[in-house]
């Protein structure tokens, strides 16, 4: 895990423009967590907002992360095993960049999601590569050259051996964190720890800001620690549409609104006019789709978590 200078403050809350400001470089790579849910929306927008380029995506299954990202041309490079937005559909900026280099090329180069896993994890115990059987007799190391085969000196086996991802940012959503970066969360973590060590910078943003204290009552939950986190920010509702566990729901008519705009490029286009650059910010965005609404995801989901 490599020693950011960020890591060692006491106090790293901060806005998200003020954290994508200090983190993240234009051309940098970046990982975000999130999978079926508890994704990194809010986040996205704000990239978009800030108007990099020239980005690398690593992910196991990125949603808005790397769709969004793609259609608004801020990635160009994307290491991942699919890129779609699960129950709502498949992913309409991908294909378009795939397939028609709308709106501009991209090179991809494609993992499974368990191997995915395996490179973050690689890239968390500063290893450079991890080895598995899962892609022998698969079509992945024909297509991509990153994936080696060689003779176990043990067993004399065959297996594959996958690169250690090593980002040089994460972005982490998690269900509440305190100012120093303890963050814990109360449901699926996903990659979230392996990816947040595995990179050398790391933001942090959290549904609830919370004290230390009440982070060491119940300790057990600290997944990424503090000497992980480079910055803190309180973000409620920032996985909307999506769910967030113990949080809110997930908004179903909301994502399937969205995904018939994204159909087409001008309908994905005039979305980000309309959420993204009219919105103005995330809490402009929580305004548009009304606070009687999120309320109301917060009320389904503590009916089904008690």
């Amino acid at each position: 895990m490599p020693d950011s200078p960020g890591r060692k403050r006491t106090d790293k809350t901060m806005s998200l423009a003020e954290a994508f400001n200090l983190f993240i470089n234009k051309g940098d790579s970046i990982a975000f967590s999130g999978m079926g849910g508890s994704q990194c929306v809010a986040h996205t927008y704000e990239l978009i907002r800030l108007g990099y380029s020239g980005m690398t995506l690593f992910g196991d299954s990125p949603c808005e992360a790397g769709d969004m990202l793609i259609g608004a041309g801020i990635i160009d490079r994307v290491e991942l095993a699919w890129c779609s937005y699960a129950v709502a559909g498949l992913g309409h900026n991908y294909r378009r960049a795939v397939e028609e280099n709308i709106p501009a090329k991209i090179e991809v180069k494609e993992f499974s999601n368990y191997t995915m896993g395996l490179r973050f994890l690689a890239g968390a115990m500063n290893l450079p590569f991890l080895p598995t059987k899962s892609l022998l007799g698969s079509a992945l190391p024909t297509y991509n050259a990153d994936i080696k085969e060689i003779k176990c000196p043990y067993t004399g086996d065959k297996l594959a051996l996958v690169p250690a991802a090593t980002p040089d940012v994460a972005v982490i959503h998690v269900s509440r964190a305190d100012k120093r970066g303890n963050c814990q969360n109360l449901g699926f973590t996903s990659n979230a720890e392996n990816i947040g060590r595995a990179a050398k910078r790391t933001v942090v943003t959290c549904e609830e800001l919370v004290s230390t204290d009440e982070i060491r009552r119940n300790a057990n939950l600290t997944f990424l620690p503090e000497y992980c986190v480079d910055a803190v920010i309180e973000l409620p509702f920032a996985s909307h549409p999506w769910n967030f566990p113990y949080s809110y729901a997930y908004d179903i008519p909301f994502h399937a609104q969205q995904m018939e705009a994204f159909r087409t490029r001008e309908g994905f286009v005039k979305w980000l006019d309309e959420w993204c650059f009219e919105a103005g910010s995330w809490d402009g965005y929580l305004k548009k789709v009304g606070w009687e609404r999120l309320f109301k995801l917060q009320k389904i989901e503590k009916r089904f978590c008690k």
